[in-house]
């Protein structure tokens, strides 16, 4: 009885001991080599930042190699529930509502609007995104939810770096994550067959009210010949209790007619 009682006790002690494992941070802040899958996306998971609310003024810098332009952007996001940007230069000059089930925006110089669906932005970036997803780019998450599928490790010196194992998917995610804090360095997306690609680079991060934001991204796009970048910098950033998301199409404006393929 008491050699049973014993070995109930060391099994579990071991499921304990195994139910807390994490990965070591090295010395020199390198990858571990030899790392388990499972307990690495398990701290991944841990890192990542659950917000309800968030709100942020962002200087966009557009970039097509051609021009450069700088917006000022209002952005404010209610998780799983909308998504909000007021753009300006001195005054306003477009306005962009996303909800998971309707995208609508607006603009002043042409006077047009698109309300419609998300496939409307899938198209400007070649993606297949849902608003989740956009949520997650916005916040630094990764936008697969890495415990949930089988991922392979991509050796690097100075990142992990994982990618999920999906056979026949399109668009091909490649993640890049930081050693010692398991936050998001990048996540880099592939089309299958072409040259087209897009990049989303986290630069800087900054903590506020405990919780680790973005303060730099860096989103490019390259479609085989034509290559924009779009660089945000976040400011006075906050988690507001309530927020407002005003928006309404003014009369008179055209809409945009999209055909998807």
């Amino acid at each position: 009885m008491k050699r049973r009682i014993f070995s109930y006790l060391l099994v579990l002690s071991l499921g304990v001991l195994t139910s807390c494992k994490s990965v070591r941070v090295l010395p020199n802040k390198a990858p571990v080599k030899r790392v388990d899958l499972k307990v690495l996306t398990a701290e991944i998971a841990k890192a990542e930042e659950n917000i309800s609310t968030f709100r942020a003024r962002i200087k966009a810098v557009y970039n097509d190699q051609k021009r450069k332009q700088q917006v000022n952007v209002n952005f404010r996001l209610e998780d799983e529930k909308t998504f909000w940007m007021s753009a300006n230069m001195l005054i306003p000059i477009a306005k962009l509502l996303i909800t998971p089930e309707e995208v609508q925006f607006y603009e002043k110089f042409q006077k047009t609007y698109y309300k419609g669906n998300i496939d409307f932005i899938n198209q400007q970036l070649g993606s297949n995104f849902s608003f989740k997803d956009l949520q997650n780019i916005f916040l630094g998450n990764p936008i697969t939810d890495l415990r949930k599928v089988k991922v392979e490790r991509i050796s690097h010196p100075k990142y992990y770096v994982l990618s999920p194992k999906v056979k026949g998917q399109r668009f091909r995610p490649t993640y890049f994550f930081d050693p010692v804090t398991f936050r998001l360095v990048e996540q880099r997306f592939l089309v299958a067959g072409t040259a087209q690609s897009l990049s989303i680079k986290y630069t800087q991060s900054q903590q506020l009210a405990g919780k680790t934001v973005p303060k730099a991204i860096e989103i490019s796009t390259f479609d085989g010949n034509n290559f924009l970048q779009l660089s945000l910098e976040y400011l006075r950033v906050d988690f507001p209790k309530n927020l407002t998301t005003p928006f309404s199409i003014p009369a008179g404006y055209k809409k945009i007619e999209l055909n998807v393929p």
